[in-house]
């Protein structure tokens, strides 16, 4: 037999002696061996997966959000860092030069809980924190190009935050006034939202929190409102339901800002903001948040009063707490006071309402029942008057805004007073036409220690004097005694506190809030670029080849982000653009939120207790299995329910595609690379086609809807494939498969598990011969004539059951696949001597009907 037709026939004796290259390799799937094997080979080449610096490749950056260093790895960290790490694979073997990064949002609360529970430094525990981490993501095989590692915690990085915020001060975005905190009266401090439970401390949860003004720091992100809605249309590649929160967080709305006036000696103006101020005669009654400085005034002079706002107060904290402020149970309380109506000076009662929300709007409404469906909830169910001044065309009782329409309607009590009362508002100086944002200027000052410092001083003779960019970075001290009571602990370290006016060279001090985290957070992928300059950020120059125009080219994390983060990040890139440091208006061009991992009904969170150990599964199943299942379990952007299950089926898929490598695998013999023959009996050929459909199936979505689900599932039908042709067994009777055509399956099948199971794919791609590297292997193209079905099987069904199939050439009209159907002999005993009342053919399946 000539050596490039010799084909792999299955016998007994060939089961049973195995050729000389295959003695000696085990045939049992030993996944622990295996990837330790590829996981001390990897770490020996720090360049792996670095981004090459000069490149004529096109360029792919691909980043899953930074995680904090919380202690460990769960399997919901897992799912989202491999499907970034398939792509990233997939693009590096489609010839694209690629950033992979990785780093460390390492700033945070839970740290200085850490140092009062465990007695642990917190720069400590976040760096133990991040090195077991990092070692975790190691043994999981991510590809990350570590030579560009953050950690925002320490001074080479947040030196920068400092230098931006100087930028944003002498530039008027960066600025102080008081504002309204959380304040735990025992813990004498501030409390951030989330340490609010049920409107008291989460440490005293027998103590109330107060709401206290105090000077803080704010950036002036609604100086960009307009733009950052506006450009919301330039994100096609956002997901619809992300740009919709944004828009709706965002929130403009084009009206009228109308002041009422307080009754009484004081005659206190209440501004009010309406869309409607064609409805104004039917204002009832005015309504105030609870922290409403007028609120305020009333509640100081009438304990009563006071006890039902702080009430009131508390029932609005625990509303966002729970996210759920928009479903509120509406409680309020009348004070006894009245405003009034700048139209018509008629006097409404002034109420205050827990629905009414301070840092929207004016903090402030005017109630108008009859058309509004919150303030009619509100009016029913506190004996409010109801008053109906607009109608449709055709007269209804008074009703919710829902059943009013702006296009047809009529004055119903307007009186002499002109429709369009803006003017008449503007005339008489009581109104004008405004445009407000539900999107508030970001407050970034927390009274925390593990933060960036805000570089501010403020000295007795200059005031608020900003720190020279040349002492930059202001350190964070360490070994500071956290205690989470008396405010920051920075107040009391007199080295950190104390210092010189930059201005004067006078005693001055520093201030001792420090940034939010989401500053960090807001600018990192740029840093990533260009990691360890020590004179700038970053360098525009590099991080335009990696941003170009549109920004990054994949971005991938969880949907929980898609307005603090993702807001903050376009606000800071707009910011950037501005400085002149780069040329993107938009930080990503592309964002996909995958889906969560739920265990028990819950999402998994260390929180919650029901996390799931990466460590665990690889000391069972190995890394290769549980990158899998995360990918395999569900679509990436639906929630998985986690089943154990299900990562030991897909240790049993790996098992048996590494026995069939292993009996098939001959890449010493001469007719392993020789070329296919053109000739192929029908099983030979049936399997080519069952490649080249699976390379085209997994190709279409890489490149589309990413269901890599699918594409695993793809790669199974194949290995099915495989073995039921009967390469491998006991029978003899087995038809001839070439060889050169196994290697080719074989080979193609590796390349495209490995963007999966990268630690079994190196490790079969070595077994079959390959010598250059499988990371950047060219990717498998697929020949659509190869990939076409030669026969076609149609189901046919009469009066609604399967009745058999019938088999047809692709290409074949509609007509004559009914004609065929009804001409087989298979189903004559169903339709011979019946009325044949109509044929359906699908797409999918013939549909006989007969009476």
């Amino acid at each position: 037999m000539p050596q490039e037709e010799r084909t792999i026939v299955k016998s007994a004796s060939a089961a049973e002696e195995p050729n000389r290259e295959d003695r000696g390799r085990d045939e049992r799937y030993n996944p622990h061996q295996i990837e330790e094997k590829w996981f001390k080979r990897w770490q020996q080449d720090s360049s792996l997966y670095a981004a090459e610096p000069h490149s004529s490749k096109p360029k792919y950056y691909v980043l899953e959000m930074l995680p904090y260093p919380s202690g460990a790895l769960h399997m919901g960290h897992v799912r989202n860092y491999a499907i970034g790490d398939a792509l990233a694979r997939y693009m590096w073997m489609n010839g694209y030069n690629v950033l992979h990064p990785m780093g460390w949002d390492s700033f945070g609360l839970p740290a200085e809980n850490a140092a009062i529970s465990a007695k642990v430094p917190p720069r400590e525990w976040t760096l133990r924190n991040i090195a077991n981490m990092k070692a975790q993501m190691k043994r999981l095989g991510f590809g990350y190009d570590w030579s560009r590692e953050i950690t925002t915690c320490l001074p080479d990085y947040y030196k920068w935050n400092q230098w931006f915020f100087l930028k944003l001060y002498r530039r008027g975005l960066a600025y102080r006034k008081k504002s309204k905190v959380n304040w735990c009266p025992k813990c004498a401090t501030v409390l951030a939202n989330e340490q609010v439970v049920g409107g008291c401390c989460w440490r005293h949860e027998d103590t109330p929190v107060e709401q206290r003004e105090l000077e803080q720091w704010f950036l002036r992100i609604t100086n960009y409102a307009d733009e950052l809605l506006r450009d919301l249309d330039r994100l096609p590649g956002w997901p619809e339901k992300v740009r919709i929160m944004q828009r709706n967080w965002i929130g403009r709305s084009e009206g009228t800002l109308v002041d009422f006036r307080l009754d009484g000696p004081s005659g206190e103006k209440i501004s009010v903001f309406t869309t409607r101020v064609d409805t104004i005669l039917g204002a009832t009654s005015v309504q105030l948040a609870p922290q409403h400085t007028i609120t305020e005034k009333l509640a100081a002079a009438d304990p009563e009063l006071r006890k039902k706002v702080d009430q009131l107060i508390a029932e609005q904290a625990k509303a966002k707490e729970t996210g759920d402020i928009g479903n509120i149970e509406k409680h309020g309380v009348n004070t006894g006071h009245f405003a009034i109506n700048p139209y018509n000076g008629e006097k409404v009662p002034v109420w205050v309402a827990n629905y009414i929300l301070m840092d929207y709007g004016t903090g402030a409404i005017m109630s108008v029942p009859a058309h509004d469906e919150r303030d009619f909830e509100f009016a029913k169910k506190y004996g409010i008057e109801i008053r109906q001044v607009i109608e449709p065309s055709v007269a209804r009782a008074p009703s919710p805004a829902k059943e009013v329409s702006d296009k047809s309607v009529r004055p119903t009590q307007s009186g002499e007073m002109p429709f369009t009362t803006l003017a008449f508002a503007e005339q008489k100086g009581f109104g004008k036409a405004t445009v407000t944002f539900r999107l508030k200027d970001w407050g970034i000052s927390r009274q925390r220690y593990w933060g960036t410092p805000i570089p501010m001083v403020y000295c007795d003779e200059d005031g608020v004097v900003p720190v020279a960019e040349k002492d930059l970075p202001v350190i964070l001290p360490e070994n500071v005694e956290i205690t989470l009571t008396g405010g920051s602990p920075l107040v009391q370290v007199p080295e950190f506190l104390n210092t010189t006016c930059p201005k004067c060279g006078g005693l001055a001090r520093r201030e001792t809030d420090t940034m939010d985290t989401f500053v960090d957070s807001s600018w990192y992928f740029y840093r990533y670029t260009d990691a360890h300059n020590e004179r700038a950020p970053f360098d525009s120059k590099i991080a335009g080849y990696w941003f170009g125009e549109k920004g990054i080219d994949q971005y991938i994390g969880g949907v929980e982000h898609a307005i603090l983060h993702l807001i903050y990040s376009r606000f800071w890139t707009k910011f950037m653009r501005d400085l002149g440091l780069i040329k993107n208006s938009e930080p990503v061009e592309r964002l996909f939120t995958q889906g969560m991992v739920i265990k028990g009904g819950a999402k998994m969170s260390k929180s919650l207790g029901n996390v799931v150990a990466p460590d665990e599964m690889i000391a069972r199943f190995g890394a290769d299995a549980a990158r899998m299942y995360s990918l395999f379990a569900a679509p990436p952007d639906r929630d998985l329910d986690w089943q154990e299950s299900g990562i030991e089926g897909i240790q049993r898929f790996l098992s048996r595609l590494y026995r069939f490598v292993a009996k098939n695998a001959h890449p010493n013999d001469a007719a392993w690379n020789k070329s296919i023959p053109t000739e192929l009996s029908p099983e030979a050929r049936a399997i080519q086609r069952k490649l080249h459909q699976t390379i085209k199936r997994v190709t279409d979505d890489f490149q589309g809807r990413w269901h890599f689900n699918t594409c695993i599932a793809a790669t199974m039908e194949l290995v099915n494939e495989l073995y039921s042709s009967e390469i491998v067994g006991e029978r003899a009777s087995s038809p001839a498969i070439p060889l050169s055509l196994l290697a080719d399956v074989q080979r193609n099948l590796v390349l495209l598990l490995a963007p999966f199971a990268p630690f079994l794919a190196h490790e079969l791609w070595e077994m079959l011969g390959g010598k250059s590297s499988l990371l950047k292997a060219p990717w498998p193209k697929y020949d659509p004539e190869l990939a076409k079905e030669e026969e076609i099987e149609i189901p046919v069904q009469v009066n609604g059951k399967l009745r058999g199939k019938i088999v047809i050439a692709p290409g074949v009209g509609e007509e004559e696949i009914k004609q065929r159907a009804l001409a087989d002999e298979k189903f004559q005993s169903y339709i011979a001597g019946k009325q044949i009342v109509k044929v359906i053919f699908t797409g999918k399946l013939v549909s006989i009907v007969v009476r």
